[in-house]
C-alpha cells in the first residue's frame, strides 16, 4: 500500500507558517490504520513530490519503512520501492489524488483515490473512497483490505499503538 501525502492524507489546502513552510494536518484514524497495517505485515509506503521532515518523522514513527519525499518522478521510487520489498505491479495499491500520481496508478494493480481527487484521477481509479483526502481516506482503504484477509480486529495487536 503506497499512499501519497497531499491531497491524500492530508487536506487538500494546505496552510503556511510566518516563513511560507507548509503546515500539514494528519487524520488520526490515517495514522491508526498504518501502524495496524505495517503490523499486520503489509508494506507500507509513502511517495510524495513534498519535502517535510515532519510529515517523515510521523510516518517513521508509524512504522513505515519506505517514505520518499520531495518525489519528481514517482514512478521511479515506486520501482525502488517494489525492489525493495519484493513486490510486483500487480501486488500494489496506490492512493492518489492529482495529476503527478497519474502514471504510478496506471501502473499499479489497485489504484485508488479520495473522493476529492481531481476528474482524470477518478477516471483510472478502480476504487474511490467516499472519504475526502485527510479525512480517513487511507484507513478506508486500509480496513477494507486488512478485512478482506481476515487481520482487521483479529489480533490484539488491533486494540493498541
Amino acid at each position: 500500500m503506497v499512499f501519497d501525502v497531499d491531497g491524500v492524507l492530508s487536506e487538500n489546502t494546505i496552510p503556511m507558517d510566518g516563513e511560507g513552510q507548509p503546515l500539514r494536518t494528519l487524520n488520526v484514524k490515517d495514522g491508526y490504520a498504518i501502524q495496524l497495517a505495517v503490523k499486520m505485515g503489509l508494506t507500507v509506503g509513502i511517495i510524495s513530490g513534498g519535502k517535510s521532515s515532519i510529515v517523515e518523522k510521523r510516518y517513521n514513527y508509524l512504522g513505515v519503512k519506505h517514505i520518499y519525499m520531495g518525489s519528481h518522478i514517482k514512478t521511479n521510487d515506486l520501482t525502488d520501492l517494489m525492489q525493495k520489498a519484493s513486490l510486483q505491479l500487480e501486488e500494489v495499491l496506490y492512493m492518489g489524488d492529482d495529476i503527478p500520481d497519474y502514471e504510478v496508478m496506471q501502473q499499479v494493480g489497485l489504484p485508488c483515490c479520495p473522493a476529492d481527487a481531481c476528474p482524470e484521477i477518478k477516471a483510472i481509479a478502480r476504487y474511490v473512497s467516499p472519504c475526502m483526502g485527510g479525512h480517513a481516506a487511507a484507513r478506508d482503504v486500509i480496513e477494507q483490505v486488512l478485512k478482506a484477509q481476515g487481520k482487521w480486529m483479529s489480533d490484539k495487536v488491533a486494540f493498541g499503538w
